[in-house]
């Protein structure tokens, strides 16, 4: 792991222009020590300390949408491995006293939701389903809003945002939106990347964050950019299957892993992979906001931005295939042409001097009778092999495979 990209850890938070000069613009991640000690949430909603009691009583019996997965513990995020349910916010703090009280009963089996313990027709759920499946380990209250700038009649939990500060260092940013994200089970979120830059402030628990940079994408495997879910990785790394993912089997060598205790904060900035593993009833918030890069990027030069990006992509993965040239030539060559080929790139591959290297391009181009179709051939087949880059670029990448993929692509592109 380089160093540039290693993860920071404050002590002290910065100021609004130290964040933005020496940590926001690396996009980098860091840590920020007891970042939230001086929130009203912090000593407000504590379980230990009749936090739970205060928040039903606070927030009563608005309705949230909460994350229901049959995967639990593990908590995908593409559309067919999970669903979205309304839910009273007084049952799901039900659902974490029933959690504690169990956990202090070892002779008591899984905490199952009885039928008859709570009314849940207003949440459209059915009761029976609940109780069979031991629901309160299978919700996770995800990315519930409590400001939302685009949406505002999805926020749901606002009578909260006066327990809760933005930090300091974010106090001249525009959010785009403040979420909480409670669980009363051990969870882990799949591996994933956000869109925007994004602050995760841990209120009471603890939870474990590993990272992964951008550039670490091929060993992560991306869904496909035109899914649903296209900011996930499609790799289950708690059971990987390395002879689907063989890159999967690498991703560990790009990975960083970082412990937050209540109190502490991590900047995780846009397109860095995370998974998350949250301990028994932890609670947190989340700031999102749009990059500046994001921000100041103009539509119109969308496929400008693309193309250069493309392009700087192709040729890094063009680097992986050495001795292109003289492969493309091979094929072009009869037996005895290829024979002397090869020994001359031998020898090439022996010679520093620059005079040298000069002496033997004469020679090989001597070696064919037409040097203008000698050109043409060679450079047709780079063309075909940049092609072949292309596609690899946009699987790995992107997650775009061009051989299985409906989509057509023009030709002049």
């Amino acid at each position: 792991m380089e160093e540039s990209i290693r993860v920071r850890r404050y002590e002290q938070l910065p100021t609004a222009k130290d964040f933005e000069s020496l940590i926001e613009l690396q996009n980098v991640p860091a840590v920020f020590v007891r970042c939230t000690k001086d929130w009203r949430a912090f000593s407000k909603w504590n379980p230990s300390n009749a936090g739970l009691d205060y928040l039903q009583a606070r927030v009563g019996s608005s309705a949230v949408e909460a994350m229901m997965s049959g995967s639990a513990p593990v908590f995908y995020g593409d559309l067919g491995s999970h669903e979205r349910v309304p839910l009273p916010f007084s049952t799901f703090i039900d659902f974490c006293k029933q959690r504690m009280q169990s956990k202090h009963q070892e002779s008591l089996g899984p905490s199952c939701l009885s039928p008859q313990t709570h009314d849940l027709s207003s949440s459209g759920i059915d009761g029976a389903y609940l109780s069979s499946e031991c629901v309160p380990e299978q919700i996770y209250l995800a990315q519930v809003p409590i400001m939302n700038s685009d949406c505002e009649e999805r926020v749901q939990l606002e009578t909260l945002r006066k327990d809760i500060q933005i930090p300091s260092f974010l106090e001249e940013k525009e959010l785009s939106s403040i979420n909480l994200w409670m669980n009363n089970a051990q969870a882990r979120s799949s591996t994933h990347y956000d869109p925007h830059h994004n602050i995760l402030c841990i209120v009471c628990g603890r939870k474990q964050v590993v990272l992964w940079p951008p550039s670490s994408s091929p060993s992560l495997y991306p869904m496909p950019i035109y899914g649903e879910a296209s900011n996930h990785s499609s790799v289950a790394l708690e059971n990987p299957d390395y002879s689907i993912y063989p890159r999967a089997e690498h991703s560990i060598d790009f990975a960083q892993k970082v412990i937050l205790e209540a109190g502490d904060a991590l900047f995780i900035p846009e397109g860095w992979f995370h998974q998350v593993d949250s301990d028994d009833l932890t609670i947190a918030i989340n700031f999102w906001w749009r990059s500046n890069i994001m921000s100041s990027m103009l539509e119109h030069m969308d496929a400008y931005y693309l193309r250069r990006i493309l392009r700087r992509l192709i040729d890094k993965e063009m680097h992986n295939f050495p001795r292109t040239l003289e492969a493309f030539v091979l094929h072009a060559l009869s037996p005895v042409g290829a024979e002397v080929l090869t020994r001359k790139f031998d020898e090439m591959d022996q010679q520093s001097l620059e005079e040298d290297r000069i002496r033997f391009y004469e020679v090989f181009y001597s070696a064919f009778d037409d040097q203008s179709a000698a050109m043409n051939s060679i450079l047709k087949g780079k063309e075909s092999f940049t092609q072949q880059a292309f596609k690899s670029v946009l699987d790995k990448f992107v997650g775009v495979n061009l051989e299985s993929s409906k989509l057509g692509v023009r030709r002049d592109a």
